[in-house]
């Protein structure tokens, strides 16, 4: 089989293939050793890549491991490349800060255990903004992450190394994390799918594991079975976070499209005016919710009993006591504090000015919010939004001081659209829903009942074999 083919193929199928041993895991790392090495020198997706000569013993130690004892898990032989904001045992995790451009981390996270575990051959990270912070991928130790579609524009983020290495087929999956969108924008601006799970579904590292968490870690994937395959490797308990899901992950696996037809969605838009967005990106999410409308599903505008701004101030305030509490110590030593992006010394300043009963009355607008979308779910299996109010800007910004024509507050108000969908708890999927005049990639962000990730992953089955977006490939990939 040619190399070329090998990384255009499905993971799930890849993953088959060096099973049966139709393939070996060095001819499927090869492959895309050759494709980061023809396409990540001009977007910076793929960061601190091992030795190939390494990977490749790797690889064929995978070889010789299924000869002899049969395949270690799900994803045994195959490339992976992991956020650069989770450690990783051995190879370099900088977070995108020069604080830690030589961290080397002595273990994994818990999802990288999986990872391992499942077989994967761990290649290098994937580009992030510096902590994290952001929706778009540029950082002083790496640089910035440029679009599948055109180089010329931002990436995504903070998983935009992961969306685009996967776009362009420099790794059949790949992980991230969400607080802020950081799944869904970067799958959007590069036709790929993101899920962000329900709180507990996929479990993590922190210093802190009873306090509700805002974000999570996920997959992404190019098509519905390989998201699946991955969440199926990422999700289970772990009592190392207590508050993890004890449901069996493997369902997620064995996916399969769910009928279209009488499925009811609340289109949510721009809550009521709210939310500002560029031309063309209602228009297209509502042309993919007439395409769920000719397939049968009952689209309908809903506009929720709650106040939009009030969601924001409550989701800043918790955002700038976690962010900022994990930021705090290298605030304090004032060498580190001015190494650190002007974002991410605000998010410790603010966090400083909270009190308690802040806290507090933030996490009880919060539940006021999951209580009025979990009332919504009594008329509406899904809630849709558009997954950006943007479509990719220029690379070399730092982030969109202006959605049509209104001034954006904070270096995140460009990005407003995916907070509720974050303070719901609830999990989200971003749909690739098309392009516009300039070929830019867009998403359509579905929400649904908590822990209903099943339902999710079968609505994108469903709408990948309905569009095709799988098949509309960067160009720097087309013939």
């Amino acid at each position: 089989m040619p190399p070329s083919d090998l990384v255009m193929m499905r993971a799930t199928d890849l993953a088959r293939a060096i099973r049966d041993r139709a393939v070996s895991a060095r001819e499927v790392m090869q492959a895309h050793l050759d494709q980061i090495a023809r396409h990540n020198p001009a977007v910076t997706a793929i960061v601190s890549l091992r030795d190939p000569a390494l990977l490749l013993a790797e690889a064929d130690e995978a070889d010789r491991e299924l000869k002899e004892r049969g395949p270690r898990g799900p994803l045994h032989g195959l490339p992976h490349a992991v956020k650069d904001l989770s450690a990783t045992a051995g190879i370099r995790t900088t977070q995108g800060s020069p604080l830690f451009r030589d961290t080397v981390p002595e273990a994994d996270a818990i999802h990288v255990e999986r990872l391992r575990s499942a077989g994967a051959i761990l290649i290098g990270k994937t580009n992030v903004p510096e902590f994290g912070l952001g929706s778009h991928s540029t950082n002083p130790v790496f640089g910035v992450t440029r679009n599948a579609y055109d180089p010329a524009k931002s990436g995504g983020g903070s998983s935009g190394g992961a969306g685009v290495a996967l776009a362009l087929r420099m790794v059949p999956l790949a992980d991230g994390s969400d607080h802020g969108g950081s799944l869904r924008n970067p799958a959007a601006w590069n036709n790929v799918l993101g899920l962000r799970p329900a709180a507990g579904r996929v479990p993590g590292n922190a210093d802190e594991v009873f306090m509700p968490q805002l974000g999570v870690i996920g997959p992404m994937a190019r098509n519905a079975a390989d998201l699946g395959l991955l969440l199926s490797v990422q999700a289970g308990y772990d009592p190392r976070t207590p508050n993890a899901i004890r449901q069996d992950p493997a369902a997620f696996a064995a996916i399969r499209p769910r009928a279209l037809k009488g499925l009811r969605i609340g289109w949510i838009g721009d809550f009521g005016g709210h939310l500002p967005f560029e031309p063309g990106v209602l228009d297209l999410c509502e042309a993919g919710l007439k395409t769920f409308a000719d397939h049968g599903a009952v689209v309908e505008p809903v506009r929720p009993a709650f106040d939009p701004e009030a969601i924001w101030r409550a989701w800043v305030t918790l955002r700038h006591g976690l962010t900022g509490a994990g930021l705090a110590a290298h605030w304090r030593d004032p060498e580190k504090r001015a190494q650190m992006k002007p974002e991410a010394v605000w998010e410790v300043e603010q966090g400083m000015t909270l009190t308690a009963f802040d806290l507090h009355a933030a996490s009880v607008t919060r539940t006021g919010w999951y209580q009025c979308v979990r009332g919504l779910f009594a008329r509406f299996d899904l809630l849709a939004l558009p997954s950006a109010q943007v479509f990719p800007f220029d690379a070399d910004e730092t982030w969109p001081r202006h959605v049509a024509g209104r001034a954006m507050d904070s270096y995140h108000r460009w990005m407003e659209v995916v907070v509720p969908g974050t303070m719901s708890g609830c999990p989200v999927v971003s749909l690739p829903v098309g392009f516009n005049a300039d070929g830019l990639p867009m998403g359509l962000q579905l929400i649904a009942p908590n822990q209903a990730e099943a339902d999710l992953l079968g609505v994108a089955a469903a709408w990948e074999a309905a569009t095709g977006f799988d098949r509309i490939l960067p160009p720097a990939l087309r013939a």
